[in-house]
């Protein structure tokens, strides 16, 4: 009973360094003004759902299944905590957090059809660019196929996260 407790707490704390590190590099500048990511609420979640992706294709990859459900968890808590900053009520809540889970799981769907360059820059248009034809979605196509493949190498299950180089620095 204990080691179960203590195994579910520290899945946790795993999720929650894995959604912490996925933060930081969604947020990172090179996103919004070199590949023309909006800086908005909907760019911002579009880049978490994103990173969020990989991270799950990982962890899907390797069986991880209780920490895959933990760290799903733990993103939307933190979606949870953002719409509250921003004035979100107890009654709205609800939701708002349903419409985000609904375009958080489509956006989930989209990426895991996209199988090569051409179908991951097709979905970037149109859910991270809303339709627009961004010349940077190609990069973005890029870099997003090459994180991925990175993130085969790094132990998500220890909490190590690394997305291998921005799109900048490739």
């Amino acid at each position: 009973m204990l080691n179960a407790l203590r195994r579910s707490k520290d899945r946790k704390h795993t999720a929650a360094c894995l959604n912490q590190a996925l933060v930081a590099r969604a947020r990172e500048p090179v996103f919004f003004l070199t590949l023309g990511v909006q800086d908005t609420l909907d760019g911002r979640f579009d880049l978490v759902a994103l990173h969020a992706w990989l991270v799950l294709s990982r962890l899907t990859a390797a069986g991880a299944t209780a920490l895959s459900q933990a760290f799903v968890d733990t993103v939307f808590i933190t979606f949870d905590e953002a719409l509250r900053e921003l004035g979100a009520g107890d009654i709205g809540i609800g939701k708002r957090l349903k419409k985000l889970a609904k375009a958080f799981y489509g956006r989930m769907r989209a990426y895991g059809e996209a199988k090569d360059e051409a179908a991951m820059e097709a979905a970037l248009i149109r859910n991270l660019y809303r339709g627009a034809n961004e010349p940077s979605a190609k990069v973005l196509a890029r870099y997003v196929l090459r994180a991925k493949a990175h993130l085969a190498a790094s132990d998500l299950e220890n909490g190590e996260l690394d997305f291998g180089p921005l799109p900048d620095e490739e």
